[in-house]
């Protein structure tokens, strides 16, 4: 199955939403976005221009708003960059205005009106038409617009009659809101048009599905040109012109692009763009559509790479780049981290929670089981580049997904904590892509870094491959060097990403949070002798002293490189504080005689220590910090 096959049913299943307002909560505001009828596209209208049924101008105002609307538009003018192809109905001024050559003297514009209100007028003398549209056409075709617009102060112009291309701070008036908005001149005005209804219930022009659905029937009779459709085998209207604006509004990156005809796509391959693929009007538009709505409900974007994961019948699914704590595992209504109890015990927990999971698919009164999991990447070559491309595509039976989503986060399973609202909230499983990004490459990764890392991630889950080294090695020695971190809540977290990824790369010797007192790997003990002797410091400081770091803490990147040396090192500067301790220093010095006496006498020397000794540094220190009463640790 290929992707735009998946992305064109994934819109036929979904065509009830065709038009609906969605809304995405994203930081500190909500985002606005709809799945796209076919033969429309979005755009940021800057002044609305009201008429009324008979033709005649009502009102105008200029628009404090950065929301899209949803136009109707041609193959062509949803694709145009340089060329002058208007759109059938709301566009930029040059195309509205009939008096636009008047107002600026731009007279090699002039076409550009003419072509739109002669096909503004095929729709109107068409079956299809819709009285809303027909008097906007009725009032526009009376060339008066930028006059009207100048009366009412949503446009300006200077003493020769001419629109002003800025506003002139030395009038001595107050900035009109229009140069604001719209950073390239007046001539860059994108208008949206409305029809008044005195009290009647009226949907805008722009939200009208009846409007949407007329020029969806009257575009279809002016496509002509059939060929058998490379997607679904039937012969259809064919596109040669595909669109953008994929990513968000301004994007100008195609998935599918043939218009370099002088270059050397074709030179030595082929003499046209259909001998290449041919692709229909239908399945092109639903196909992009579908992706653009997706993207927009549930895609990762970092640094303009795309991470994106659906279902044909369940749209809202669990999401492999992110961790357990994430909403898009909310639609199973697993108490993930509402009680902390069922959570202590890092593999009984989980696979409850997992076994519930797996119990929704198996009952389908969750999700439904019939379906197929997509994941994809998309990027482009860099910044600005009108050529995206897709680097990952993979489809999955729901099944199939599910079990190497709880392989992963079985696999790396460890004990975390994210901050949710202003709370932390401790969880086990994996983290997230994006976490392991920042911590294994912090400080601070770039956007460009992080991307990257995740890329490399997914063929983890999906297609079970090893994590890379790189990304392992990277994280341990970043856990390793905890004095390099401001805060020690951020250590504490790279430790926790760390350890995760170990226990994946060490997934065969079963490790876990809970301390194992019966491993003689010379690492993990190695890693238990620094967390008693880190603990051990830290109970007998001060309470002035607690925030500074232990002997432990201080010397552990070196104790990485050179164990027994650097053990000796920690281990004398331990003796004032046992003195400190006094009787209660029994409890540390045993720990330290039942672990020298797990050790292998050839394994005591200085040969440098694998992550596994943050595996044992972190569940012994977890064991001395923990209240054993009621608490399940098998």
């Amino acid at each position: 199955m290929n992707y735009l096959y998946a992305l064109y049913e994934t819109y036929n299943l979904n065509k009830d939403l065709v038009g609906e307002k969605e809304i995405k909560h994203l930081q500190d505001k909500n985002v606005e976005f709809t799945l796209l009828p076919i033969s429309h596209t979005t755009e940021v209208a800057h002044i609305e221009v009201v008429v009324t049924k008979d033709g005649e101008f009502y009102d105008a105002q200029v628009l404090n708003e950065k929301k899209d609307i949803v136009i109707p538009c041609s193959e062509e003018s949803a694709s145009r960059t340089n060329n002058y192809v208007p759109h059938a109905l709301h566009d930029e001024l040059k195309y509205v205005a009939g008096d636009y050559v008047k107002f600026t003297g731009q007279e090699d514009k002039l076409f550009c009106y003419q072509e739109y209100i002669k096909q503004l007028y095929e729709w109107c003398s068409s079956q299809y038409n819709h009285p809303d549209v027909v008097a906007i056409y009725n009032y526009l075709k009376k060339g008066r617009l930028i006059e009207d617009l100048v009366k009412t102060k949503c446009l300006y112009i200077d003493k020769n009659n001419r629109l002003l291309s800025k506003w002139n701070n030395k009038l001595g008036e107050e900035k009109p809101l229009i140069f604001s908005i719209v950073k390239d001149g007046q001539e860059k005005v994108f208008i949206r048009f409305d029809v008044h209804h005195p009290g009647e219930h009226h949907v805008s022009v722009w939200e009208n599905k009846e409007i949407f659905d007329l020029y969806v029937q009257y575009y279809n009779t002016k496509l002509k040109d059939k060929d058998i459709c490379y997607v679904t085998g039937e012969k259809l209207p064919t596109i040669h012109l595909h669109p953008k604006k994929i990513r968000h509004s301004k994007d100008q990156a195609k998935l599918i692009s043939s218009n370099d005809k002088r270059g050397f796509t074709f030179r030595g391959r082929f003499k046209e763009v259909k001998e290449v693929s041919v692709i229909s009007y239908e399945v092109s538009q639903k196909a992009h559509n579908a992706l653009k709505w997706l993207i927009n409900r549930q895609g990762k974007i970092v640094d303009g790479k795309v991470f994106l994961i659906w279902g044909w019948k369940n749209i809202n699914i669990p999401q492999v780049t992110e961790d357990l704590l994430d909403e898009s595992f909310s639609i199973f209504k697993i108490p993930f981290h509402e009680n902390k109890s069922e959570l202590i015990n890092t593999r009984k927990g989980l696979a409850r929670l997992y076994n519930q999971l797996l119990d929704g698919i198996n009952k389908k009164t969750l999700i439904n089981e019939d379906d197929y999991i997509h994941i994809m990447i998309l990027d482009t070559a860099t910044t600005g580049h009108t050529r995206l491309a897709v680097l990952y595509y993979r489809n999955l039976h729901i099944n199939d997904y599910f079990l190497r989503l709880r392989r992963w986060h079985e696999g790396c399973n460890w004990k975390h904590k994210k901050k949710v609202g202003d709370n932390w909230i401790e969880y086990y499983g994996s983290p997230s892509f994006y976490t392991i990004a920042k911590y294994a490459y912090g400080p601070r990764p770039s956007e460009k870094l992080i991307k990257t890392v995740m890329e490399r991630l997914l063929p983890c889950v999906i297609d079970g491959r090893a994590i890379p080294m790189d990304i392992v090695q990277n994280a341990i020695q970043r856990a390793s060097n905890p004095v390099a971190f401001n805060e020690e809540w951020e250590w504490e977290q790279a430790l926790s990403v760390a350890c995760s990824l170990v226990k994946k790369h060490y997934e065969k010797e079963e490790y876990s949070v809970a301390l194992d007192r019966t491993n003689t790997d010379r690492d993990y003990l190695f890693g238990r002798l620094l967390a008693v002797a880190d603990v051990l410091e830290r109970n007998a400081l001060s309470e002035a002293d607690q925030k500074r770091a232990t002997n432990a803490v201080r010397y552990m990147n070196a104790f990485v490189r050179a164990p027994l040396r650097t053990w000796h090192t920690i281990h004398q500067n331990l003796h004032p504080y046992l003195m400190r301790l006094g009787a209660k220093a029994r409890r540390y010095t045993d720990l330290f005689q039942e672990i020298n006496d797990l050790f292998n006498p050839n394994d005591y020397n200085d040969k440098p220590l694998s992550g596994k000794y943050l595996l044992g540094y972190y569940s012994q220190r977890q064991d001395l910090y923990t209240k054993k009463e009621g608490v399940d640790e098998e």
